[in-house]
């Protein structure tokens, strides 16, 4: 597995890159939003950790600018706690996101947990699931709509893949925190809202209203097969 690490502190990305390295990760390093823009177009990565507050391009750009040709799975790091600040990393397409300082086994342990998603090691059985228009291909963690392949993050196929094996089955947000991120944001649910929205732009005809991905209000979201 191939990781790149993008902050400006010289120091920390030498730390990370140690650290990775010791548990069998081949690590390339960068030290602004533009390098990691470069490199992650020109080379194959299986997941990205990128600082948010880093010179030329910052983290946020360098990550919507990578979602504009890949679905690599992206860590991102902050120096900041407020939700606003975690809620803008995922509208930019981040999969995850830790709060400096940080403990290393935290880092790790959430990239095992990506990884993993993203080579589909938890998978259920059955290549293709189709509903209407909606299929996914689970072998290469694909969504198509109405033939037309739909370009996914890595926790939004995790998330749509959940909730579609388990149609009419109404996950409560901390429920989907926990089973599909692994573990609890200590309240910061809307988190699952964020993910919800990006997948009915993507995957329904009229987000406003879906045929698809439904809401129970109160309770949580369900999946009308």
């Amino acid at each position: 597995m191939k990781i790149l690490v993008v902050d400006d502190e010289r120091t920390l990305v030498k730390g990370i890159k140690f650290n990775l390295e010791n548990e069998g990760y081949q690590v390339e390093c960068a030290y602004d939003g533009a390098a990691a823009v470069e490199l992650a177009r020109n080379d194959k990565f299986d997941l990205l950790i990128l600082d948010v507050m880093m010179p030329e391009v910052d983290g946020l750009e360098a990550c919507m600018r990578i979602r504009e040709f890949s679905n690599v799975p992206i860590i991102m790091l902050t120096a900041k706690s407020e939700d606003a600040d975690k809620l803008m990393g995922f509208e930019c397409g981040a999969d995850d996101y830790l709060t400096k300082p940080f403990n290393i086994l935290e880092l790790k342990a959430r990239v095992r947990a990506l990884l993993r998603r993203a080579a589909g090691v938890q998978r259920s059985r059955g290549a293709v699931l189709t509903v209407g228009d909606l299929s996914l291909n689970t072998e290469e963690r694909v969504a198509i709509r109405d033939g037309e392949t739909v370009e996914l993050t890595a926790k939004e196929y995790d998330l749509i893949e959940l909730l579609m094996r388990n149609p009419r089955r109404v996950y409560s947000r901390e429920n989907l925190m926990n089973v599909v991120w692994g573990y609890s944001y200590a309240g910061d649910y809307r988190t699952v809202d964020v993910h919800i929205r990006r997948l009915r732009e993507k995957l329904e005809k009229n987000p406003a209203e879906p045929d698809h991905i439904m809401t129970k209000w109160g309770v949580g979201y369900y999946f009308k097969g």
